[in-house]
């Protein structure tokens, strides 16, 4: 009997150091939203969220919520080129058209009174942190998708992106492409999430995009509304996924 206890004492710590070594592995996606490897889809460990919605203070109804500790994340969404001209490309540009206008990938938030110390495209992450530390109290919305400073940040955590990374066009569309895949873009795809669902889902991340009611989903928080229509969304959202 004493041997059989001693034998399940044993097994037990065992378990407990497989499980100590498992909680020791690292959680940011690293590599998983870069990467060309088949199969279509790869095992990957995640952080949750830390920044609940992409512009603070709405966290009530937001698409954040904690996330499971290991999804399932398409291993081509931050590989997909970022002069795409397929679905998603289109997409991205929409959403861009809603964001930042003729400015793209180089648009700073025009509340912003000190701007970074050059274009966003040229700067790496750890610049853009600088210039956000360095300005409290002024919007800090910035390049083509208006990321502000807890999602950029949640979103290179979760990446596994160096400070010393280049916010390159590719670089913010690899970052838009993951808020895509929060949105439900695959479900959306596959025929799990329809394009209304989808839409609203889109417009909980991006203020510029109205939702069903036909206002922003922030609408008059931080000044944010709609710059396009519900009928034009849905137009054009109809035209990128037909049928």
């Amino acid at each position: 009997m004493e041997r059989m206890w001693g034998l399940l004492a044993c097994v037990g710590l065992c378990l407990q150091a497989a499980f100590a070594s498992a909680e020791a592995l690292p959680m940011a996606a690293r590599g998983s939203l870069l990467t060309d490897r088949n199969p279509l889809y790869v095992q990957t460990a995640v952080r949750a969220p830390n920044s609940p919605s992409l512009f603070a203070g709405k966290s009530g109804n937001s698409l954040f919520r904690p996330m499971p500790v290991s999804i399932r994340v398409p291993s081509g969404l931050g590989a997909m080129p970022f002069h795409d001209l397929g679905p998603v490309g289109q997409l991205r540009a929409l959403i861009a058209q809603a964001e930042a206008g003729a400015k793209g990938y180089d648009a700073v938030q025009h509340g912003a009174d000190i701007l970074p110390s050059g274009p966003p495209t040229t700067l790496t992450i750890a610049q853009i942190y600088a210039w956000i530390d360095d300005t409290p109290g002024q919007p800090h919305a910035i390049g083509r998708y208006q990321f502000i400073p807890p999602t950029l940040r949640r979103l290179v955590r979760r990446m596994g992106l160096k400070h010393d990374t280049l916010f390159s066009p590719k670089m913010q569309d690899q970052l838009a492409n993951l808020l895509l895949y929060e949105a439900g873009l695959h479900k959306f795809q596959s025929g799990e999430l329809d394009r209304k669902a989808f839409m609203n889902n889109l417009a909980k991340i991006w203020a510029g995009l109205p939702n069903d009611t036909g206002q922003s989903h922030y609408h008059g928080f931080a000044g944010n509304k709609a710059t396009m229509s519900w009928v034009y969304f849905d137009a054009q959202m109809g035209r990128i996924f037909p049928g």
